[in-house]
């Protein structure tokens, strides 16, 4: 490819990163991990970021920065994207209804596949909202036990307030 293709809607590595607001490092190891495909290449070699790999950079990003998936979470929600992206493209209006039928319960096994990787993260995030909304009240409890109680009595709570002050019990919760 040559320098044109810069001028035709491409992007060299850097502008890739800047756009992208990663690292040059960080394209690269996506491509090397296979989060991202290989990038067109210049003449050199200079790789060159179209605006569906730009896409693809901008959802990896939204699934790691915003809900927290691992690269291999991410990865395995890329690749159902790909499959359900590829049954589009091979998609033909004038196939039978058995060939229609089959495409549409792959592109609904990986959305699937998707929807559970996305309910394990859910399950353990409430999870993790309920142990702190726990916590939460037994500080609360104990704050509340403890004015009440005299100076003196207040002096004695837990270093780590994980048990109840000795002049109060905290409630179970």
């Amino acid at each position: 490819m040559t320098e044109n293709a810069v001028a035709g809607g491409y992007l060299q590595i850097g502008e890739a990163a800047e756009r992208a607001q990663l690292t040059q490092r960080t394209l690269r190891y996506y491509e090397e991990k296979g989060l991202l495909h290989p990038p067109t290449r210049m003449d050199g070699g200079f790789r060159l970021y179209s605006s569906e790999d730009m896409e693809r950079i901008d959802r990896i990003r939204q699934l790691k920065d915003l809900l927290g998936f691992s690269l291999a979470d991410i990865k395995e929600m890329l690749e159902s994207d790909d499959v359900r992206l590829q049954i589009r493209a091979e998609w033909r209006r004038d196939a039978d209804t058995a060939e229609k039928a089959a495409k549409m319960r792959q592109s609904r096994e990986v959305t699937l596949q998707q929807l559970n990787l996305l309910e394990q993260k859910m399950a353990k995030m409430a999870e993790m909202r309920t142990t702190l909304a726990e916590r939460l009240q037994k500080y609360d409890a104990w704050i509340g036990e403890w004015e009440k109680t005299t100076p003196a009595e207040a002096a004695e709570a837990p270093d780590t307030g994980q048990t109840a002050p000795s002049s109060a019990t905290a409630p179970a919760t």
